[in-house]
């Protein structure tokens, strides 16, 4: 298809076949390391997928961060991430990370509501402020939440800073892409679920983050989304789409810092 080759990122990255493994070693260290203090597969919904693990700090949480994770709508789940809730434990937060079920079983639409829902259940167990942080799909997921529609206003209220990470923000071009064959877009739902066309979200801070060696639509993607929410955009010098990422599991990075200084 047309743009394939656009938003090919493995294609671009030296060893990009190696990133998955390490990333999964890498979070189940960590949890395994974490002991009690890691809940893994709490249930949020109907299906195995609806479910997150939830890290807790030591002593009483200042927030909590809910992280997205990407992988195109159609892959991965919360296992690869856990190792990325390091920094924000650190500074005293705890972090939770939802699987949702992929494409093709359900639509983006849908996966929309389920992260809606797994955002819903974790603040009823937890008080104070919510961040939310999400990676390319995920970035798309996270800002989605942002809709007035998708979240009550109780929980909506809480939410003090959205760091959507590389994300697609604009759904159209992928039905140029033979990836939407599990995803299923059509223009209606593109369209619906592109955050470049909702109403810029109002007390809450956002923060558009994207690697500079990343591909040029993934660029293109971040600074649309900031232009159109008139949004804070970070640029990472010498990152690209695999391990922009990485700077979460540090307490002293300026991404952990925009998620956590409240």
């Amino acid at each position: 298809m047309k743009l394939d080759d656009a938003y090919a990122n493995g294609a671009y990255i030296d060893g990009a076949d190696e990133y998955p493994p390490r990333w999964a070693a890498a979070a189940a260290a960590f949890r395994a390391e974490l002991g009690a203090r890691a809940q893994v597969d709490v249930s949020y919904g109907g299906s195995d997928r609806e479910a997150y693990d939830f890290f807790q700090p030591e002593g009483v949480s200042r927030g909590t961060l809910i992280f997205v994770h990407g992988g195109y709508w159609k892959a991965f789940d919360k296992s690869s991430w856990s190792h990325l809730a390091a920094g924000a434990l650190a500074r005293g937060w705890a972090v939770a990370m939802p699987s949702y079920i992929l494409c093709p079983q359900v639509r983006i639409s849908e996966i929309t509501a389920q992260i809606a829902a797994a955002v819903r259940h974790i603040a009823n167990r937890t008080f104070g402020p919510i961040a939310l942080a999400g990676h390319s799909a995920g970035g798309h997921l996270v800002a989605r939440m942002m809709d007035p529609l998708v979240l009550p206003g109780d929980v909506r209220s809480r939410i003090k800073t959205v760091v959507p990470i590389s994300p697609v923000a604009d759904l159209m071009p992928l039905l140029q892409t033979s990836m939407n064959v599990d995803l299923r877009l059509d223009e209606a739902e593109a369209m619906a679920e592109s955050p470049v066309n909702m109403i810029p979200p109002h007390g809450v801070a956002v923060t558009v983050w994207v690697g500079a060696e990343e591909r040029p639509v993934f660029l293109e993607q971040a600074e649309a989304l900031s232009r159109s929410w008139g949004a804070r955009q970070v640029v990472d010098a010498g990152k690209h789409h695999f391990d922009v990422i990485d700077a979460l599991a540090d307490p002293e990075h300026e991404l952990t810092n925009i998620l956590v200084s409240w």
